[in-house]
């Protein structure tokens, strides 16, 4: 963070200072809310959870090199007292950005969220020092910590917002008032919290709202309600996507003998090929959204193209691709799962697996409401379609559902078997796994699916070579 003294910060939050020696003292280092991560120069910011409150780590994070704490309570230590710590962070935040005068680029979508803000940053920061979300830190609390991690050198400040209600990503912006809005699409993540497609795409609209006159609207031209969102800004508006009307867009679309896209990348400077490192097709659209954020600050085509083809994967367990050295190749996409990632991760392994034999294993796609059922059984459907070799569903009711889809499909889904849990399918893969498969791990998040992934990698560690 950029420095600050401990009367700046409690001006700026309205707290009050207690048990300070010296109010001129400075937080040098960053804002954080985990005792175990302070730094000397640290300010702890004592959040109150289900099951652990930090105020009780005040003192060791004081002791850790912290040089105060932002608290509800007078706490023996150096603090600056407040009504809400998160209130507190996110004016925090407000100010430092505004201070800093860093170039805001904010974006959301239902679908392919971090991964397309890992591209931006990777793209950007070839350009000037950027700062971005780090893993999908992207609510309340994790977007003013992103931003409080800029400093004097910053100037791309990349911002992932979520959101799982109308009025999220208005509050998010507040924080953080973006230049570049980017809107992916609008899907089915989260469908049961919304109540339906129209008010997702309401909730994502707020971004756009949010931008200045003289800001950009960057959207997809191919999601139809992502493209209306145009109406809802009174800045300028970038397109990309496939369509011809895009200003940004992708032609000679195919996949490597691997499954990564290769394409020409078209934008208002120039034309470039890329050929990417990540897997599947619908990483394309990834691409080009960062690449229409990179042409809105001045970077040319030949420049993206290089970095979005030498571009990796930053955050854990989206598509990591391990091969052992027995020929089994693991892609471990078990961060989260909804049915846009569901279908866009069939169809990147249907297209790494040929000639060899491929294995989904699946869980819950959470969050779904009505749609749980026909959701899930269209998954196992759209397996039976790509020809996956074996259909592994994993867990309770949802799962049956999917191994149901796919055995209704078709002979083809005879092959598919469902299992109780994680240690069930590590089971049956280590006893019918030969040399050559590929095998595919995704669930929604809270279904825990990466430790199969990573048990089928024990015993290989530093032996599997990494895609």
């Amino acid at each position: 963070m950029i420095a600050l003294s401990l009367a700046e910060i409690a001006e700026i939050v309205g707290g009050q200072s207690h048990d300070i020696p010296d109010p001129a003292t400075l937080v040098t280092g960053p804002v954080v809310i985990d005792s175990r991560a302070v730094e000397p120069g640290s300010l702890f910011a004592a959040f109150r959870g289900e099951n652990v409150d930090g105020h009780d780590y005040a003192e060791r994070a004081v002791a850790e090199g912290a040089v105060a704490v932002l608290a509800t309570r007078p706490l023996g230590v150096p603090a600056i007292v407040v009504d809400d710590v998160q209130n507190a962070l996110g004016r925090l935040a407000r100010a430092v950005v505004e201070r800093l005068g860093t170039k805001v680029v904010a974006l959301t979508g239902s679908a392919g969220k971090t991964s397309t803000k890992d591209l931006i940053a990777q793209v950007l920061q070839r350009k000037a020092p950027t700062v971005w979300t780090p893993g999908s830190l992207n609510n309340e609390i994790g977007l003013p910590l992103t931003a409080l991690r800029a400093t004097q050198d910053t100037q791309h400040l990349v911002l992932e917002m979520g959101a799982r209600g109308i009025g999220h990503i208005r509050y998010l912006t507040g924080l953080t008032p973006p230049r570049i809005g980017l809107v992916l699409n609008v899907g089915t993540a989260h469908i049961g919290e919304f109540g339906g497609r129209e008010q997702i795409a309401q909730a994502k609209g707020e971004l756009v709202e949010s931008l200045p006159k003289d800001g950009v609207a960057v959207l997809n031209a191919d999601d139809p309600l992502v493209r209306a969102m145009a109406s809802r800004t009174e800045a300028r508006v970038l397109l990309f996507g496939e369509a011809d009307d895009a200003a940004v867009r992708a032609e000679n679309v195919r996949l490597t003998e691997h499954g990564q896209p290769t394409f020409t990348l078209h934008t208002p400077t120039g034309c470039s090929d890329v050929t990417m490192r990540l897997y599947g097709e619908h990483h394309v659209s990834n691409a080009l959204a960062a690449a229409a954020v990179a042409h809105e600050l001045d970077m040319p085509a030949d420049e993206i193209a290089l970095a979005l083809s030498e571009a990796g994967t930053l955050s854990r367990w989206r598509m990591e691709v391990t091969e052992r050295p027995d020929g089994v190749t693991v892609v471990n996409d078990a961060y989260n799962a909804n049915p846009e990632s569901m279908r866009a991760a069939l169809r990147a392994l249907a297209a790494m697996g040929k000639g060899r034999r491929t294995w989904a294993v699946l869980g819950q796609m959470a969050e779904l409401g009505d749609e749980a059922l026909v959701e899930h059984d269209a998954v196992g459907r759209l397996a039976v379609r790509l020809n996956v070799g074996k259909l592994v569903a994993v867990g309770g009711r949802e799962a049956s559902w999917m191994q149901l889809g796919a055995y209704n499909e078709g002979s083809w889904g005879e092959e598919s078997v469902h299992v109780s849990d994680a240690q069930a399918a590590v089971d049956l893969l280590r006893s019918e796994l030969r040399p050559g498969d590929v095998v595919l791990v995704k669930a929604s998040r809270s279904v825990g699916l990466e430790r199969i992934a990573q048990a089928l990698l024990e015993g290989f560690e530093g032996e599997g070579a990494v895609r």
